[in-house]
């Protein structure tokens, strides 16, 4: 739906990126040199299909290949130019560089006990109140960008649903297995004015995504975790 003629209501999608080629199961993180997958590619040209004929006004992304990638043709499709808002990065993560499988990863490593001892911060990464103030910032810039119109916002997995918990007051810490943030997904929050009246959530390459990486999917036999926490 254009939102054409209102400039009292603005929409900001936050889009997790395509699938990532990362054929050893990395936690990759914030490591450059990570890139969509032709799977990945495929995602985020059905996404660019699907906002086609949306009153998209604005198409920024995080700095990382992966979500750069992904927001090129809905760029594209609209005619404009791609920023970047270093806001959307993924999340810092120690374990970033490891693999992080079930039974075969970084848990298996006593020396790394010692990270996971406050799943409330939590104790291995950016602290999630730290990705609520700098991605409400990213998104409150993206609605300033897109006033009366719609703009898209491509990001990752982590910082896309504490955002969303944080805007629909749920408890930051949570089981990532449970998140409602599919590959390729889009998150979508609604203004009036300053303030976010709806949240929505949608999958347009839903069909494309594997089984095992669908929100609330359980890990595949044999898959291990890893690609869950590369988001």
């Amino acid at each position: 739906m254009s939102t054409t003629g209102n400039d009292d209501i603005t929409v900001v999608h936050l889009m997790r990126h395509g699938e990532v080629h990362n054929p050893d199961g990395v936690l990759y993180g914030r490591r450059a040199g990570y890139h969509l997958s032709e799977l990945g590619r495929r995602m985020a040209d059905r996404v660019a299909e699907h906002l086609a004929d949306r009153d998209v006004t604005h198409v920024v992304a995080s700095p990382l290949e992966r979500a750069q990638e992904t927001a090129q043709p809905i760029a594209k499709s609209h005619g404009l130019d791609l920023a970047t808002d270093a806001r959307l990065i993924e999340a810092g993560n120690v374990f970033e560089g490891k693999t992080f499988g079930v039974g075969d990863g970084a848990l298996r490593r006593p020396s790394n006990w010692r990270h996971l001892t406050n799943p409330f911060r939590p104790s291995w990464g950016e602290p999630y109140i730290d990705q609520v103030v700098r991605m409400m910032g990213a998104l409150n810039a993206a609605r300033d960008a897109a006033r009366g119109h719609e703009a898209v916002c491509v990001s990752h997995q982590l910082p896309i649903w504490i955002v969303r918990s944080f805007v629909e007051r749920r408890r930051l810490w949570h089981d990532p297995r449970r998140r409602q943030c599919t590959l390729a997904s889009l998150t979508t929050f609604t203004y009036r004015g300053d303030r976010i009246v709806s949240v929505g959530y949608s999958e347009p390459a839903r069909d494309l995504v594997p089984p095992h990486l669908l929100a609330g999917a359980k890990p595949a036999k044999g898959k291990g975790n890893s690609k869950a926490f590369g988001a």
